[in-house]
């Protein structure tokens, strides 16, 4: 299976090049992504103008053009193939937890696993898609008028996976979600993928 980084900044503090340890985000979440079994190949959707910054980084950069993550995605989407998507600044990710979702979406085939916290928030960057539902799903959310990535659970016919079950049989679940938005949160992911 193909993972998706989505590392394209819509914001002016979405960095996904911060450095941790003296290595870019993008680059850990990669490395992360290809020590699952179930990753054979990892492409980083990127601004089609920070393609020369990125690919010092990753191995696979994909450079497209869109207002947003939701445009920038669709542009990138393959057709026909099933694809696990992260968002470029979580270096915790766990490769065991991308094995375990793979896995259960090729056992029960829905269009999208995702998993979803307590209160109903879907984790959308850390999910297994089947390609061309997310394709229609990213551009019903745009005729919509949506801008938001968390939007297309409302265009899909997705399989909720609870992470609080999950986290009940490994602690190490949630780090997998962790997001890198300041040099505090650098700090932790520092701390903790020493730990690992």
């Amino acid at each position: 299976m193909k993972a998706y980084i989505l590392a394209y900044p819509e914001k002016r503090w979405e960095n996904y090049t911060i450095p941790i340890n003296d290595e870019p985000v993008v680059k850990l979440t990669e490395r992360r992504l290809l020590l699952s079994k179930r990753i054979d190949d990892v492409i980083t959707i990127v601004r089609k103008d920070k393609l020369k910054t990125y690919s010092l980084h990753v191995s696979n950069p994909l450079p497209v053009k869109g207002r947003n993550k939701l445009e920038a995605l669709l542009n990138a989407l393959p057709s026909g193939e099933p694809i696990f998507l992260v968002e470029g600044n979580m270096p915790l990710i766990m490769p065991f937890l991308v094995n375990y979702l793979t896995g259960l979406f090729y056992e029960d085939g829905p269009e999208a696993l995702i998993p979803v916290w307590r209160d109903g928030t879907a984790e959308v960057t850390h999910a297994v898609y089947e390609a061309d539902a997310l394709r229609d799903a990213v551009e019903a959310a745009i005729a919509e008028g949506y801008k938001s990535l968390s939007r297309v659970t409302e265009f899909l016919d997705y399989e909720p996976v609870s992470i609080e079950e999950l986290a009940k049989r490994n602690a190490k679940v949630t780090l997998s979600f962790f997001k890198v938005r300041n040099q505090f949160d650098v700090r932790f992911a520092e701390e903790t993928l020493r730990k690992l």
